[in-house]
């Protein structure tokens, strides 16, 4: 699939947008790569992030691939939009464990008005990456402040 892009600056624009963020800077999270329509976030699995049981917590799974997939939404929007997630669903498939989670974000389809995205979450330990999570949902975009 083609997807046009809007703002030839747009790398820029979301690591700009990314470094603003303090959820993913609390989570020691780094952007690793931005393409037209793609993005792939990563983050150690820090002890503060854990839950009962000594996984990644859910949460942290849900904040990456929900970042991932808005960035990759972002990339192919106009300089003078933001977005914004209207839903997101998300299928935990196996348990966050590991050194670190890896999100890659995706655009399934932009439209005007709604953007549909996708990411997957892997859990990386060693060199072995684990499929843990799959998420859909929906962005919109709106005016820039």
């Amino acid at each position: 699939m083609s997807l046009k892009i809007r703002n030839e600056h747009y790398a820029e624009k979301v690591r700009a947008s990314f470094a603003a963020q303090a959820m993913m800077a609390t989570a020691g999270a780094r952007l690793s790569d931005v393409t037209p329509g793609s993005c792939v976030i990563t983050a150690p699995i820090l002890e503060g992030v854990t839950q009962q049981h000594g996984f990644g917590h859910a949460g942290l799974t849900f904040a990456l691939g929900d970042s991932a997939a808005g960035y990759a939404a972002l990339s192919v929007m106009r300089a003078d939009q933001e977005v914004l997630t209207t839903e997101m669903k998300i299928n935990l498939i196996a348990p966050a464990q590991g050194d670190q989670l890896k999100a890659v974000g995706r655009v399934v389809r932009a439209g005007q008005r709604l953007c549909v995205v996708q990411a997957d979450v892997f859990a990386i330990s060693g060199s072995t990456e684990t499929l843990i999570a799959i998420l859909q949902g929906t962005m919109i975009p709106v005016e820039a402040a």
